[in-house]
């Protein structure tokens, strides 16, 4: 996170700290993994499914950031900090964001720490569940980037495909991975205390920097206060499209 620190500070921008997430997260998991000499087949596996999750989320964020401003939310930051902004900035941005990192990768650094027993049904239902946040954020993400490519869409609020059964369908796909990942996890001795991995980012999105803040901006729009009665906020509930 140091490192990206530095990186902001060439690029004048602090939303690089966005593409250093998912990153961060396919270091963490295979240092852990080639550190280990009993991580196994399970280690691979996790290892797989993080590092897709991961390097999707990098390069979409850098392709959607790319040739435009800086992410509003560090524009605003950088004008409430001041003259603190850079310190504040490695502190509350990168230094926070590897610590949280790290919490929710602690199911993937069990894994590795153990071979555990062999894979078995939590492994296929973990893949399952992990399958489908997957689906939910990657197709989200793309539907959402079609919709503001067109220009036909200006102005207006996206609210077909996914997000036509939750406000949020790529935050839902991020929580839900992290909760198939610890259902892997329960497969290796303590694995259950990696469920501080998916607490963690569910608590942040759903109270933090996910879904607040973007909830904030979105009630900007006229169109939002329908939008908001119709579609649920978080879990998707296939009768409430129209």
């Amino acid at each position: 996170m140091s490192f990206w620190f530095l990186v902001s500070l060439i690029k004048k921008r602090n939303d690089v700290a966005d593409v250093a997430w998912g990153l961060g997260f396919a270091l963490m998991t295979w240092a852990s993994f080639f550190l280990s000499d009993d991580s196994g087949t399970r280690g691979l596996l996790v290892g797989i499914l993080v590092s897709i999750w991961g390097l999707r989320l990098a390069w979409h964020i850098h392709s959607r950031n790319k040739n435009k401003a800086e992410d509003y939310r560090y524009l605003a930051w950088r004008k409430e900090w001041g003259k603190w902004f850079y310190l504040r900035s490695y502190f509350q941005v990168y230094l926070l964001q590897g610590m949280f990192l790290f919490l929710i990768v602690m199911p993937i650094l069990l894994i590795n720490k153990s071979a555990g027993a062999k894979l078995g049904l939590l492994e296929v239902v973990g893949v399952a569940v992990w399958a489908l946040g997957f689906y939910f954020e990657a197709v989200g993400d793309a539907q959402l980037a079609r919709f503001i490519k067109d220009p036909a869409n200006n102005g207006r609020l996206m609210q077909s495909g996914l997000w036509a059964y939750t406000r949020h369908p790529n935050y839902f796909g991020e929580v839900t991975q992290w909760w198939g990942l610890w259902l892997i996890a329960l497969s290796v001795p303590n694995g259950w205390l990696g469920v501080i991995g998916p607490i963690t980012i569910t608590f942040l999105i759903l109270k933090v920097s996910g879904i607040p803040m973007l909830e904030k901006k979105m009630t900007e729009h006229p169109d939002f206060t329908n939008y908001k009665k119709r579609v649920s906020v978080f879990i998707p509930y296939l009768w409430r499209k129209k």
